[in-house]
């Protein structure tokens, strides 16, 4: 008899598998990008290892909480809504201008918000300067949500069941 999280774990997996522009938009096209411009990165090949785990990490975590989202919503219209605050989080991040330039109170919200550290990482790995305590808290926030999302959805998923 299977239990609950093997039979999630198993459709999360199946749905990847079976859409393979998803695995090839997440896994495989920053692989080619990377052969391609193998010329203009040089010696960076740990840095741009470094940056596609961390985007396959943060797939990873967002579709968990997207999933858990999905099974509290009451119908499709809100499963589909219920996402938009995790699309306007970069943009209220410090991925298009520093968070030192903005006003106080979307500097301190920019500051503490998952999406900063994970960019500021990301910029890190590909310009050649990581940072290790930026990628210790973008991996962190990444692990944590995965597993609120994970934990949150499975007991959705029992009650429900």
């Amino acid at each position: 008899m299977s239990t609950d999280s093997t039979i999630m774990l198993r459709r999360n997996f199946k749905h990847t598998v079976r859409n393979p522009v998803t695995v090839f938009n997440a896994v495989l096209f920053p692989i080619v990008l990377l052969l391609m411009f193998v010329y203009v990165i040089g010696g960076a090949f740990p840095e741009w290892l470094g940056a596609i785990g961390l985007i396959a990490l943060v797939s990873f975590a967002t579709s968990w909480i997207t999933v858990a989202l999905g099974l509290a919503a009451k119908t499709a219209e809100s499963a589909g809504m219920a996402a938009v605050p995790l699309i306007l989080l970069p943009f209220l991040s410090s991925a298009i201008v520093p968070a030192q330039t903005m006003v106080a109170g979307v500097r301190q919200f920019a500051e503490y918000q998952p999406f900063t550290p994970i960019i500021e990482t990301l910029r890190g790995l590909l310009t050649g300067e990581p940072s290790a305590s930026k990628a210790i808290t973008a991996v962190a926030w990444c692990a944590g949500i995965a597993l609120v999302g994970y934990l949150w959805s499975l007991a959705t998923f029992t009650k429900r069941a």
